[in-house]
Formats: structure tokens, sequence, C-alpha cells
């Protein structure tokens, strides 16, 4: 486990491309000791199972309306003494054109690093193999990225695994909101 020398961070959760994904990643998560929530689609907290889902650490994002979510997501950063964020920047276990980049602002906007989390079912491996401190040039950071996955993850449904390229900037007019409670 090669973590942030830090007790803050976001965590990328890559490649996502089943709904199995979670428990292995769930299961890392507690066995980590890390206090770490995961954001998920607020389809995901329905009445009643919501509340555990909150309970195991997810936060919900409606993706239709995404105003402000980054900058709440880092603000809850800057102010926790201990706190780590794992999102699955693809957004989808489909096949995107494109990774989501709230994540990276997140880090970037509250001065965390960013750990690039995997889960491999061809070597049965789940875990943080590397770690960086975003340093504002997307393109660059991005290389890093993709440098590391190309021969880390391997999702269960490889068809799924979308490019590791950023959202285009045009599209990043508004952010996903939620409330992140601590």
């Amino acid at each position: 486990m090669n973590l942030p020398d830090t007790p803050k961070f976001v965590a990328i959760g890559y490649p996502h491309t089943s709904n199995w994904d979670f428990f292995p990643a769930l299961f890392w998560g507690w066995a980590s000791g890390l206090p770490f929530k995961w954001i998920g689609k607020k389809e995901l907290f329905p009445p009643v199972i919501g509340r555990v889902m909150v309970w195991l650490g997810g936060i919900p994002v409606d993706r239709k309306n995404t105003r402000g979510f980054v900058g709440q997501v880092a603000d809850y950063l800057k102010k926790a003494d201990a706190a780590v964020v794992v999102i699955a920047p693809d957004g989808t276990r489909k096949r995107a054109p494109y990774w989501r980049t709230g994540f990276y602002y997140m880090a970037l906007e509250a001065g965390v690093p960013i750990a690039l989390g995997y889960i491999n079912y061809k070597t049965r491996e789940v875990g943080v193999g590397d770690w960086f401190v975003p340093t504002g040039d997307l393109e660059a950071d991005f290389e890093k990225i993709r440098a590391f996955y190309e021969a880390k993850g391997w999702g269960l449904n490889p068809e799924g695994h979308s490019p590791i390229l950023p959202r285009p900037r045009e599209r990043e007019a508004s952010q996903p909101v939620a409330e992140v409670q601590e």
C-alpha cells in the first residue's frame, strides 16, 4: 500500500466496470483503517437503504444538478483533520468517452494529494499503488494517471474501461451538488 504521507487526500477508484467493485473497495477501505467517504450517484441512496449507504461512508451526488459540489468536498477536506474521499472518475460502470475531472479540482482546491486506487480482477488485487500532488497542469497530471493505470487496473468487464482523458473544459461549467456530512 503506497498511501500519501498526509491524513487527507482524494482517492481515485478505477476501473469501475461492475456493481461488484463496491465490495472489495469497501472491504479494502475498512481494512486500511482510513476515515474514508465515497461518492456515488443519488440513485444509490433511496429511503432507508440510503441511510445505510451514508453510514457506509457514501456521499450522494445529483449528476443532473451539479453546481457547487466540488467546492463543498474541497471545503470538507480543508476542515477535516483526517479524511479520504474516494471517487470513480469515469462516473459510470459503462465505457465513457472521458473522465469527469471533479476529483482533480477537489484535490487541487483543498491542497491535498490524489491517490491512485485500483482494482485488478486478473490478479485479484485492490489497493493504492501511487499518489501525487496535483500541479494545476491538468494534461501533465493526467499523463501520470494514464501511465499508472496502463499497467495496474483491470476491471471485471474490461470493455467498460473508459479512456483516461480529462473531460473537455467547456463541459465543466457546473459541478455536482450534495451535502457532505462530517
